[in-house]
């Protein structure tokens, strides 16, 4: 095959992922009027599929917890982890996945950057997003003594917003928006 053609398994797998993107987007956009005046109907997109696969995270690490590790150590031979962090290693890949692809299909439709490009990018947003995350609650509840909940929804509610602005004008840049 030659590396410029694409095999059918792609472009299956392509027009999957937009129908489905455009079924979601619609159902989001049907649910946007009452929100026009507060928000961009694409913050509102990203707010809904973000929202949704929090959801999706927290179902998807209760499962794997409860029933796939039943609450047990890994042992992987070579190192061993905890319940915890072994639920984190196996659904953050599925979770990760699951977020690029709504946001590619259905928040940031525009994006005329290769899918690759937009990947490596995400993933980079990801990681600076779990290193805030990080310092921010270390900070936070360590140095500055506010309560490790109220310290979570101040660091939540600023990596949305940052991720928001670096998702549209890096990982997913318009047409026409400069480098």
């Amino acid at each position: 095959m030659r590396p410029l053609q694409k095999s059918f398994a792609d472009t299956t797998m392509r027009k999957i992922f937009e129908t489905a993107g455009d079924k979601i987007r619609k159902v989001i956009d049907f649910l946007y009027p009452p929100f026009r005046k507060y928000m961009s109907a694409q913050f509102f997109r990203y707010g809904v599929t973000g929202a949704a696969n929090l959801v999706f995270d927290w179902i998807l690490y209760f499962i794997i917890f409860q029933f796939l590790l039943q609450k047990q150590m890994l042992d992987l031979g070579f190192i061993v982890l905890g319940s915890h962090i072994a639920t984190f290693a196996i659904k953050f890949p599925i979770v990760f996945m699951s977020g690029f692809l709504l946001q590619k299909y259905v928040t940031f439709t525009l994006s005329e950057l290769r899918g690759h490009v937009q990947l490596y990018r995400y993933l980079i947003v990801v990681l600076i997003n779990l290193f805030v995350n990080y310092i921010g609650l270390k900070v936070m509840v360590e140095i500055w003594n506010i309560y490790p909940s109220v310290a979570n929804i101040l660091v939540s509610s600023f990596t949305v917003l940052f991720s928001y602005f670096f998702q549209n004008h890096y990982t997913f840049k318009a047409p026409g928006e400069k480098e």
